[in-house]
């Protein structure tokens, strides 16, 4: 009972972007959601926005796929991995794959997701802080600037959100929000 009230205590005086952390063991099933990785045209291109503009970490930077044929010949590497970690070293990582002998692609297609395709949805603390190096960030394009927008709550009443959205360096479309009170799954403040 005291570790449930300190627990809700917390949750009034902390902001709400604090309150991320693991499901209870009792509730936690056997399944982690590990990576979500994009397929890419170009790595170089994609890392401006999610490790510079964004802030993500890099953790895992490997070319994939070399090394020698039975005879000894060198086989160039297929495949560039990186992976980058926000506030989890164990969840919710993204992957960025680039196949190294892939022939020219399209230009991406700057279109609302639709079926078959995400929304990647990243929570970002000082959204308004990084706006403009967002904005400026190569290779994408601005869907939706912060614009504050409310969700209903499971709980009744509402989320409160600063919304935007972008399309990064290959087409995928990124919502950049900004929790103005509690997500979903926390009690409300």
């Amino acid at each position: 009972m005291l570790k449930r009230l300190l627990a809700c205590l917390t949750a009034l005086l902390l902001p709400a972007t604090l309150l991320a952390e693991p499901v209870p063991i009792s509730e936690r099933g056997p399944v982690d959601i590990r990576r979500t990785t994009f397929v890419v045209r170009d790595i170089e291109k994609s890392l401006p926005l999610y490790r510079d503009a964004l802030g993500l970490k890099v953790i895992y930077d490997q070319l994939i796929g070399g090394g020698t044929d039975a005879g000894g010949k060198a086989i160039a590497p297929t495949l560039r991995l990186v992976l980058l970690r926000a506030n989890d070293s164990f969840i919710g990582a993204l992957g960025l794959m680039q196949r190294l002998n892939q022939v020219a692609v399209p230009a991406p297609a700057y279109a609302r997701a639709s079926v078959g395709q995400s929304i990647l949805v990243i929570n970002v603390a000082d959204l308004g802080k990084r706006w403009a190096s967002i904005e400026a960030t190569p290779h994408i394009k601005v869907d939706s600037k912060p614009i504050r927008v409310e969700y209903p709550s499971p709980a009744g009443g509402v989320i409160p959100v600063m919304f935007s959205s972008v399309w990064d360096a290959d087409g995928n479309f990124i919502e950049l929000n900004q929790l103005l009170g509690a997500p979903a799954s926390m009690p409300a403040n």
